[in-house]
């Protein structure tokens, strides 16, 4: 029974570390997201830092990515700038393979 439980806690450990990795990888990806954005939007310095730290703030909203995708798309629309819900999907599967690849690096 002692190899059972040893064997069950090294799973429940597997499971956290990566569910950690997980979230660290969404939140890096987000901030990135909202670098990419801020820069679309014409934001730059500090402005753009503390942007990026309100799109990943946004992520706390529900469940998944669309609060996230919404607040960008939002702020898009609010000053005219035209990238369609579509191209922030494709920039934020392509920051989640980077954001991922950062991570694991142990950066």
């Amino acid at each position: 029974m002692s190899e059972f439980n040893k064997r069950e806690e090294g799973f429940e450990k597997k499971f956290a570390l990566d569910e950690e990795q997980k979230f660290k990888a969404e939140a890096r990806r987000n901030r990135l997201l909202g670098l990419w954005a801020a820069e679309k939007l014409g934001i730059t310095g500090d402005a753009a830092a503390a942007y990026a730290k309100e799109v990943v703030a946004a992520d706390f909203e529900e469940a998944g990515d669309n609060d996230v995708l919404r607040k960008v798309a939002a702020d898009f629309a609010a000053k005219n700038v035209t990238i369609t819900e579509l191209a922030i999907r494709a920039k934020m599967n392509e920051l989640i393979a980077v954001a991922v690849a950062e991570v694991n690096a142990g950066k």
